[in-house]
């Protein structure tokens, strides 16, 4: 190594190990067993709140929930007051990788070691926030370095969310995600992995496999316009071509998630089987119909898109990003009353970090009770993310990810950006 990247190292490792020491109230898994107490409890499944709220916690799992636990020799009695217990949250779609600003530039810019210490700062933001798992839909041209940030977390060296993965995503030549607009003699890099036809995708996902990646992600659609009034989008593979990534990822036991705005692109993905849709703004009929007999996710990520109508770098792109945004608004609520099966993802990277619970907010103002978003999150999230069973409840057996919130979420569900505290895998975060 040369003396600047000998530097470099050392700074790294220097920030990581703060990191790890400079949390709010954090501490070592507890050798003892834990008793959390609050004035209420979710039962998320149910909608039941328990009054008070009790959770024994011993090691990473919980042992017993209701309005009164056993409390063993030794237990650690927390007492959380006036505040509501809720299972963690679960982010289905975000980029640690990607900061406010210019986001093609950042991969121009910005090296991926300068980009994995911002990933690694966003884990624990979005951790303290109170999201204790969360899927990582594409590192944006930072190649396969989300796979040292998960195995960071899950070692425990740096604190952050359970994650799963899927290194760049996949897009073909001049698609969605190309870099278009750039002086062509620059040759600027894509921020996906090029695949522009059935085997070039079977070929580079087993190499994101090789590299880590937990699922795939494919660039479907894009670029979105409206004219006349209608939303349009291009689609970027054939219904055949995404049947063999969704039978290669099946293969491994893993699954293939899309960008996908609209017609024809999100039927060819229902299609062919994906896991989600994620996006989601435009869904026929049929496409409807699809994702219900095949329990297809949609993502609808709302909050990326209020945050690019209100940060428009010109009046006509604010315009534009309304407009969408509206149809999206429109076309969601047609959605829900269909049946179509929602998790909730924000889509934050391009807005700061451990803010993206607003898109519980988002989902409760265009239409979902908080009730439903809170389920479409918690008990769908674990669903998408592979972790039914384990997340997104607060029951005997489930790992202990566990946050408080003031108030009553089903009331107001503006609680949830006001977490105060934050348990995972029985470690406790923040309190």
């Amino acid at each position: 190594m040369t003396p600047r990247s000998i530097a470099f190292a050392s700074a790294f490792l220097s920030l990581l190990l703060t990191l790890v020491v400079s949390l709010e109230g954090q501490s070592a898994p507890a050798p003892h067993p834990i008793v959390l107490h609050a004035a209420r409890l979710l039962d998320v499944k149910t909608g039941r709140m328990l009054k008070p709220g009790e959770i024994l916690v011993e090691g990473e799992r919980i042992v017993e929930v209701g309005t009164s636990v056993k409390r063993p020799p030794g237990a650690e009695v927390i007492d959380l007051g006036d505040r509501t217990l809720l299972p963690g949250l679960i982010d289905a779609h975000i980029h640690l990788f990607l900061h406010p600003g210019a986001e093609d530039l950042q991969t121009v810019q910005e090296s991926v070691p300068q980009r994995t210490i911002t990933a690694t700062l966003a884990a624990r933001d979005d951790l303290m926030a109170g999201f204790t798992a969360e899927r990582d839909m594409g590192t944006e041209g930072a190649g396969s370095a989300d796979t040292a940030v998960r195995n960071a977390i899950d070692e425990g060296r740096i604190p952050g969310p359970r994650l799963r993965i899927s290194g760049n995503a996949i897009n073909i030549l001049g698609g969605h995600e190309d870099a278009i607009g750039y002086n062509p003699e620059q040759h600027v890099l894509s921020n996906a992995d090029y695949a522009n036809n059935a085997d070039e995708l079977v070929a580079v996902m087993r190499h994101q496999f090789k590299e880590g990646a937990d699922f795939i992600k494919i660039y479907q659609t894009g670029a979105d316009s409206v004219r006349d009034g209608q939303f349009t989008t291009p689609y970027q593979y054939t219904e055949p071509q995404l049947e063999a990534a969704v039978k290669e990822a099946a293969r491994l036991g893993r699954s293939v998630a899309v960008h996908a705005t609209g017609e024809p692109g999100t039927l060819y993905a229902a299609q062919a089987g994906v896991v989600s849709i994620d996006h989601a703004d435009q869904l026929s009929d049929e496409t409807i119909r699809v994702m219900k007999e095949k329990q297809i996710f949609a993502v609808p990520t709302f909050t990326i898109f209020e945050y690019f109508a209100e940060h428009a770098a010109t009046p006509q792109q604010a315009a534009r990003e309304h407009q969408i945004l509206d149809l999206k608004i429109q076309e969601f609520k047609k959605q829900i009353a269909a049946g179509v099966p929602m998790a909730v993802g924000s889509d934050v990277g391009p807005f700061p970090h451990g803010t993206q619970a607003r898109e519980l907010l988002l989902m409760v103002k265009y239409g979902m009770s908080p009730l439903a978003a809170l389920q479409a999150d918690l008990l769908n999230g674990a669903k998408l993310l592979a972790w039914d069973g384990q997340i997104g409840a607060l029951e005997a057996g489930y790992l202990a990810d566990v946050i408080a919130v003031p108030g009553d979420p089903l009331q107001d569900i503006s609680v949830l950006e006001k977490v105060s505290f934050v348990m995972k895998d029985g470690t406790v975060y923040r309190k």
